[in-house]
């Protein structure tokens, strides 16, 4: 076979998602395996090029991978014309610069979420790079996990009948740094840097419901600081100015209702980080990361209320487990397959910049919604 390579600007992977998502279980992961075949005689190879703002972590961790290109000067890695691809995982307030200046460059862009500060921000970034012709995608990984898989194969197969709702619940307890160490970086809980779990965690949520239930047509958002006051990286007590809890309920496109709790305030006592329930008149379904069970209407118990005896029946065991009947890679390596095989055999891609600027535009909708204590419409998001 033919090599091809692939040179991609790789901005933000110092960072725990840059690093462990993107460059090793990735980018790394698609050499490790000689490549990405693209069926036509040829074998893609990328060459990343880490970019960032510490030389010391940036040399560390090219010396780890065996990784020879990086620099601290991204306007001259954009200037090499021998890079195709620029992708950033950066924080979010630097990352809407970046990316203008990726596409006046003339760089594909592959970007983490959300793609900007605001939704005006996001569909300039949309329409510059539409304009100028480059190729744009945005990480919308959650698509790919095996539960979710399993679910949509449920929906394209007509398992739920009608869909009635959904209720999502996502979230852990993230230390407060002062006895154990946050598992998560200090300006998640600063809205000053682009923190919030609102902006985190609603882009997430519009590209799963959009793209499995429907467009979501309303929002109407609860949001809390649980845990006013954290310690950073250094120790140092700081105030949490962002929201680290969020209560949304969503109306969506054909009339189904999908009610999420997003927190980093709550402990788990579930099987899985996240899950979904889905609810319809055939069937119902709870898929998590990697799982999923079912219950058909045919195998639907009939329990009865009665708060004056112990339950008898154990109704997490009258659930199917969906099987996988296939292999499942790397949901965050999946995508970037895609992504690449757009950019240079122009096959299709719909996960892009646009589709980035609704979930801004969601995550705007719903802090406004918890501001003003109202439902609030979401509008059509186009170019």
């Amino acid at each position: 076979m033919t090599r091809r390579t692939v040179r991609i600007a790789m901005n933000g992977v110092t960072g725990r998602m840059g690093h462990r998502q993107h460059l090793v279980r990735s980018i790394l992961a698609l050499r490790e395996q000689g490549g990405l075949d693209l069926g036509n005689g040829e074998v893609l190879w990328p060459e990343p090029v880490l970019v960032g703002r510490r030389e010391p972590a940036l040399r560390a961790l090219a010396g780890r991978h065996g990784l020879t290109e990086w620099s601290t000067d991204l306007d001259a890695v954009l200037a090499d014309d021998t890079v195709d691809v620029y992708f950033d995982a950066q924080v979010t307030p630097a990352r809407a610069d970046a990316i203008r200046r990726a596409v006046a460059a003339g760089k594909h862009v592959y970007t983490e979420k959300p793609t900007a500060g605001s939704l005006a921000e996001a569909l300039d970034l949309a329409r510059l790079a539409t304009e100028k012709g480059v190729k744009h995608g945005v990480v919308q990984d959650k698509l790919f996990l095996p539960g979710l898989r399993k679910l949509k194969r449920l929906i394209d197969g007509g398992f739920f009948g009608e869909i009635l709702s959904v209720r999502g619940e996502f979230g852990y307890w993230v230390f407060e740094g002062d006895w154990q160490e946050a598992q998560r970086p200090s300006w998640n809980y600063r809205a000053e840097d682009g923190g919030g779990i609102v902006v985190d965690m609603f882009p997430h949520w519009e590209y799963v419901l959009h793209e499995l239930f429907g467009r979501v047509t309303s929002v109407t958002a609860h949001v809390a600081t649980h845990v006013p006051r954290r310690w950073d990286e250094h120790g140092k007590p700081y105030e949490a100015t962002a929201d680290d809890a969020a209560y949304g309920i969503f109306g969506l496109e054909g009339g189904a209702v999908a009610q999420i709790n997003s927190s980093w305030t709550v402990r788990v006592h579930r099987d899985e980080l996240v899950e979904f329930q889905v609810d319809g008149t055939h069937g119902s379904a709870v898929a998590g990361l990697r799982g999923c069970r079912v219950q058909h209407r045919s195998a639907t118990p009939k329990p009865v209320w009665n708060p004056d005896v112990p339950a008898t029946e154990p109704f997490r065991d009258q659930w199917q487990e969906v099987p996988d009947n296939a292999a499942f890679d790397n949901g965050f390596k999946a995508q970037w397959e895609l992504f690449l095989r757009h950019v240079v055999l122009d096959e299709p891609y719909h996960w892009d910049l646009l589709a980035g600027a609704r979930g801004v535009q969601l995550a705007e909708l719903g802090l406004r919604s918890a501001a003003e204590g109202r439902r609030l419409e979401v509008p059509e998001v186009t170019l």
